[in-house]
C-alpha cells in the first residue's frame, strides 16, 4: 500500500504520534527501481493520496528532485566566503584584494541575491550596461528586501568604469562561476561578452631623462633608482630584495621574492629569475652596502619598507630634474618599462628582453617592439633579393649573397 499512517516521534513535541506516509516503489524506465518514502505535506488521506500521484508522476518525468537541488545551489553572497578562501588559496595577495573590491562594489550588488545558476547572459549584459552608465553615490533603500540588505552590507559602486575595468569585473565573475562548476554546485558559465579595447600605451624615460632623474635624486635612493632603470625590477621586487640575492662578483641579482602590503610572495609570473646587471649599477650597490639588517633597502628596525616610502623620493627627483608629463605622471613601474624599452632601443632581441624581465609569454614583451631600431629596417632587406636566385635552390645548396644597389 503507497498510502498509509505510521506512528513516528514528532519531532517538535518528541511524543509519538501517527503521520500519513507516501511509500512509492516504482520501476522507471531502463528497469531501474527507486523508491521514496516521505511524510505527507498535507495530512489527511486525501492530501496523502493527491501527494502520492504527484510523487509517482514526478519520478516517471523525471523531475523529481530538482526542485530541492535548486534549493541548494547559494546565492552568489552565499558563495563569496568560498570563493575568497579559493582565491587566498591560489593568487598573490594584491589579487585577492582586486577581487574582493570588484565583489564588494559590483558584483555583489548586482547579483548577491541571485542563485548561481540563476545568472543568465541576459543579467550578464545588463550588469555591463549598469556599469558603464554614471551612477548616484546615493544609498537610497531598494523596493526588495533582500537587495536593499545586501546593497547596505557592501555598498554602492562609486562610479562608471572604463571597459578595462568592466573587462576584470566580469572575468572575476566568470571565475567565480568556473570555480562553482569546478565544485558541481552548477552545470555551466554562461558566456560572457568582453569589451574590445585598445592596448594599453605606456609611459618610459628616454636617456636623457633617466640620467637626469637619478643625478638629481638623493644619494641613498639612487640604487633604488638604478635597479628599476639598470635592472628592470618591479616595485615589490626591490623592496624584497636582499644582499644575499646579489652576486656583485659576477654581476647578477637573482629576484626571489616580492613584498606587498607586507606580504612576502614569489615574483609575478610565480617564479624566480636571474638579471644581469651592468658594471654601473654594481658599482653603485657595492657603494651602498650596509649592516642594518638583510635588505638592500632598509626600513623600520631593519626590515622592508614599504611602497608608501618610495613613492616621495621619486617624486622629488622628478620634480628636481624636471621630468613632467601633460598627461599622468612618472611611477616605479615606468622605470620598469624605461628599463625594457632602453634595451629594444639598443637593439636587443626581444626574446633576451622577455627573459630578463620575466614575462610569462613573448606578447608581454612585444610591446616594446616598435622601439627597435633594427627590427623594421632589417625586415625590408628582404625586398632587394632577386627571387630568380632561389627557384632552384637543392636542400643542399646555400642562398647566394644578398647585394644591395
Amino acid at each position: 500500500m503507497s498510502v498509509r499512517r505510521e506512528k513516528r516521534r514528532d519531532p517538535e513535541t518528541g511524543a509519538e504520534r501517527e503521520f500519513w506516509f507516501v511509500d512509492v516503489d516504482l520501476e522507471l524506465p531502463g528497469g531501474r527501481r527507486k523508491r521514496v518514502r516521505k511524510v505527507a505535506p498535507v495530512q489527511t488521506r486525501r492530501g496523502a493520496e493527491e501527494y502520492e500521484r504527484q510523487l509517482r508522476g514526478s519520478l516517471l518525468d523525471g523531475s523529481h528532485g530538482r526542485e530541492e537541488q535548486l534549493q541548494q545551489v547559494p546565492t552568489v553572497a552565499e558563495f563569496e566566503p568560498r570563493f575568497l578562501t579559493y582565491a587566498e588559496n591560489n593568487n598573490k595577495p594584491s589579487t585577492v584584494t582586486a577581487k574582493k573590491q570588484a565583489l564588494k562594489h559590483h558584483i555583489l550588488p548586482a547579483f548577491g541575491g541571485k542563485r548561481l545558476n540563476e545568472i543568465g547572459p541576459a543579467d550578464i549584459e545588463a550588469f555591463k550596461a549598469s556599469m558603464r552608465r554614471k551612477v548616484s553615490q546615493s544609498r537610497g533603500r531598494k523596493k526588495t528586501p533582500t537587495k536593499w540588505a545586501i546593497k547596505k552590507r557592501y555598498g554602492a559602486p562609486a562610479g562608471a568604469l572604463s571597459d578595462k575595468s568592466i573587462n576584470n569585473t566580469l572575468s572575476i565573475l566568470r571565475k567565480m562561476l568556473g570555480v562553482a562548476v569546478e565544485w558541481g554546485i552548477i552545470d555551466h558559465v554562461p558566456r560572457m561578452k568582453l569589451f574590445k579595447t585598445q592596448k594599453p600605451t605606456f609611459d618610459f624615460l628616454d636617456f636623457d631623462e633617466a640620467g637626469r632623474l637619478v643625478e638629481a635624486a638623493e644619494p641613498e635612493w639612487r640604487p633604488a633608482l638604478l635597479l628599476g632603470i639598470k635592472a628592470g625590477l618591479r616595485i615589490g621586487e626591490i623592496i624584497g630584495l636582499q644582499w644575499a640575492d646579489l652576486d656583485l662578483v659576477r654581476g647578477r641579482i637573482n629576484v626571489r621574492r616580492t613584498i606587498w602590503r607586507g606580504n612576502v610572495g614569489t615574483p609575478k609570473g610565480g617564479r624566480s629569475r636571474t638579471v644581469d646587471i651592468p658594471p654601473s649599477l654594481v658599482l653603485v650597490l657595492k657603494k651602498a652596502r650596509h649592516l642594518n639588517g638583510p635588505f638592500v633597502l632598509a626600513g623600520r628596525d631593519s626590515g622592508p619598507m614599504t611602497e608608501g616610502q618610495l613613492k616621495a623620493p621619486l617624486e622629488r627627483a622628478l620634480r628636481k630634474s624636471g621630468i613632467s608629463r601633460e598627461e599622468g605622471r612618472i611611477g616605479w613601474h615606468d622605470l620598469r618599462h624605461t628599463y625594457g624599452s632602453h634595451l629594444a632601443m639598443k637593439g636587443v632581441p626581444l626574446k633576451v628582453i622577455q627573459e630578463l624581465m620575466g614575462h610569462a609569454s613573448i606578447e608581454m614583451t612585444m610591446k616594446y617592439a616598435h622601439l627597435s631600431p633594427e627590427t623594421k629596417k632589417t625586415a625590408v632587406l628582404v625586398l632587394d633579393e632577386k627571387l630568380q636566385d632561389y627557384g632552384n635552390l637543392t636542400a643542399t645548396e646555400t642562398r647566394p649573397e644578398v647585394k644591395l644597389p
